[in-house]
């Protein structure tokens, strides 16, 4: 059986400087949170919070499907068209025009729309994971949004989503989806030794310590990209283990243009790396498989138990 190619040219990644549209991504940022705690309210628990994540589609960012009662919903950022749909399993159908609009009133049209709906649910109302978050009620300093922009950072996260799908295929361990976080606004794909890890120390804003512990319980080899403004000033890919053994920062990885922040505790690789690069796909694969090579590796990872070769067979 020959296997699918799935490789991307570089002129498939588009342009995105977070100076050039950081205002946006902070509004939208706090739009994909009022609807990420809608779905963490109706969703049962799932080890990691791996329940609340959003998933990378056809035409934006969606939660997938949100039990309520004997119904179900679900609801679609479509950054190609710009609106908000929300999808009833009973046939109700609501759409919100995604125009520059503050925070409140997003977060007010969004209530208002489910309450129509006859889906009425309530959340905590402070940001997640932001220090000093404005509650979603009151927020009048965020309402900016460049569809330009929005649309773009889509386009890229559908060529990530790709290549961190076939990360995440060559490991047999447990592994988490490729999913996108809306508390700290990243695509993210993580590993696990398999073995427990020491209590996370927490301190994470507007974040339960329980909750990043219980993120944290067992050892993890974790990569993802967000667009800027979380402690580097571009766009870029990065790559942690927790807990780090004082070797892993000092492991040589891939390519050459990746290296080792200190104030993030975290392997870096620029976007525009990858963008230009004349392999892209295997650029980034690169970057994932040799951080994760040094988390295991440093880390003392069972690899042979892990990483067992899969070969389908042809029908």
């Amino acid at each position: 059986m020959k296997m699918p190619s799935n490789r991307s040219k570089n002129s498939d990644w588009p342009e995105l400087h977070f100076q050039d549209w950081s205002d946006t991504v902070a509004t939208l940022h706090l739009w994909t949170q009022i609807i990420g705690k809608i779905r963490l309210v109706q969703t049962p628990w799932t080890n990691h919070s791996w329940h609340v994540p959003f998933y990378i589609s056809a035409r934006g960012l969606n939660t997938s499907l949100i039990p309520y009662d004997g119904r179900a919903f679900s609801i679609e950022f479509d950054l190609l068209e710009h609106q908000l749909s929300i999808l009833v399993s009973d046939g109700g159908r609501r759409i919100i025009p995604l125009t520059p609009m503050c925070v409140t009133d997003f977060y007010m049209a969004v209530i208002n729309v489910m309450r129509d709906l006859g889906l009425s649910v309530e959340i905590y109302t402070t940001p997640s994971e932001i220090a000093n978050g404005i509650p979603f009620e009151e927020d009048r300093n965020h309402c900016h949004y460049d569809s330009r922009f929005a649309t773009r950072f889509w386009q890229a996260l559908v060529q990530i989503d790709r290549v961190f799908k076939e990360f995440r295929s060559r490991f047999i361990g447990k592994c988490s989806p490729v999913h996108f976080f809306w508390g700290s606004f990243d695509l993210a794909v993580t590993r696990f030794s398999g073995r427990e890890a020491p209590l996370h120390p927490g301190g994470v804003p507007n974040f339960p310590d329980w909750a990043a512990q219980e993120a944290y319980s067992h050892e993890v080899s974790s990569a993802g990209f967000w667009p800027g403004g979380g402690g580097y000033k571009d766009a870029a890919f990065y790559s942690y283990t927790y807990p780090a053994s004082d070797k892993f920062s000092g492991q040589e990885v891939s390519p050459d243009s990746a290296f080792y922040s200190k104030e993030l505790s975290e392997f870096i690789l620029p976007y525009d790396e990858v963008r230009k690069s004349t392999a892209p796909d295997e650029t980034l694969l690169a970057f994932l498989q040799s951080t994760y090579e040094a988390a295991a590796s440093t880390g003392g990872w069972d690899r042979s138990a892990l990483e067992k070769e899969f070969i389908p067979k042809a029908r």
